[in-house]
């Protein structure tokens, strides 16, 4: 197997909020290889845009540590940034709407690249245009000129200027009109199998995760819960949290079947002020024991590349 790109290794967040703090992200290791999509699911407020953030350097850890090509990584080096690119969720807000298009994509290959003559740029910069599916013509249209989905192409071709290792994507289909969000996972699918991304993709939303990922992740107030191929999660999930992502989200094969879990029952996300002792999962699980009450529950390996961090998994 590959090496991967990028990881995180027990890497915590933690933010202060007057004289409390919020303990956004705790302990999560992550691994992205070259060529392969992981999904990182959970609901609002579960630590995954922090998470993506940390991985991008936008924030620096608390504690753990950030590996680029199995370097950790100090300060914010230029190269980090030529490696690692962020797409945002909302493209809107990621371009400068005083520019043209050309101009946003032009500024990226001038900072990350060494741009021999003005024929170069323009060469450059076009390529990148066809590359995400626009035709030359929207180089010289300002944003609020393009739709939602072009203006995530061009915040897409942005981030290819720099030729990057990893692209990670915060719910970047999330704010698109749902007639071209499949558009946009086809997208980002050609874009890893021509350039051999690795590709972290934000969501909560399970059924484009299953469309595009190889893996999925589970986040559930700031802590990982459950990790493995994705056929392998969706089929036979292993925490109960992730049962309850599954349950809840729409499936016309899935039919009236009795759910292990009535979301609407189980109340609110904890707050990461004050979390839970335990298992953070443990007030909303119908089947949570005396011990996920007082110890958090160790990460179990199971086969195939699953793993879990669950005691009735521990216990069997």
């Amino acid at each position: 197997m590959s090496q991967p790109v990028l990881e995180a290794r027990a890497v915590s967040k933690h933010f202060a909020a007057g004289r409390s703090t919020v303990r956004a992200v705790e302990d999560a290791t992550l691994a992205l290889l070259p060529g392969r999509i992981v999904a990182l699911v959970g609901e609002s407020g579960s630590g995954k845009t922090t998470l993506a953030r940390l991985l991008a350097r936008f924030y620096a850890p608390t504690s753990g540590e950030i590996r680029l090509h199995g370097e950790a990584v100090k300060g914010k080096p230029r190269e980090y940034y030529r490696d690692v690119q962020l797409i945002f969720q909302d493209p809107f807000g990621s371009l400068n709407p005083l520019h043209r298009v050309r101009y946003n994509l032009e500024r990226a290959v001038k900072l990350h690249h060494a741009v021999r003559s003005k024929a170069d740029l323009d060469q450059k910069v076009v390529e990148l245009i066809n590359r995400v599916s626009l035709a030359e013509s929207y180089l010289d249209k300002f944003p609020h000129e393009l739709s939602g989905g072009q203006r995530q192409r061009v915040v897409i071709a942005r981030a290819l200027a720099v030729e990057p290792k990893v692209l990670l994507g915060d719910e970047p289909i999330s704010m698109l009109d749902v007639s071209i969000r499949l558009e946009m996972l086809n997208l980002l699918e050609r874009l890893r199998a021509e350039d051999g991304l690795a590709l972290l993709y934000i969501t909560h939303d399970i059924a484009s995760a299953r469309y595009l990922c190889d893996d999925i992740v589970v986040m559930y107030a700031g802590r990982m819960v459950e990790g493995g191929p994705k056929e392998d999660v969706i089929a036979g999930p292993l925490h109960p949290y992730t049962q309850l992502l599954i349950d809840s989200s729409p499936d016309p094969e899935r039919g009236d079947r009795n759910n292990l879990f009535d979301a609407e029952d189980l109340g609110e996300p904890p707050s990461l002020i004050d979390p839970p002792s335990g298992c953070r999962f443990h007030p909303r699980c119908p089947v949570a024991m005396d011990i996920c009450r007082t110890q958090a529950p160790p990460r179990t390996e199971l086969t195939d590349g699953r793993w879990t961090h669950c005691w009735l998994q521990e216990k069997k």
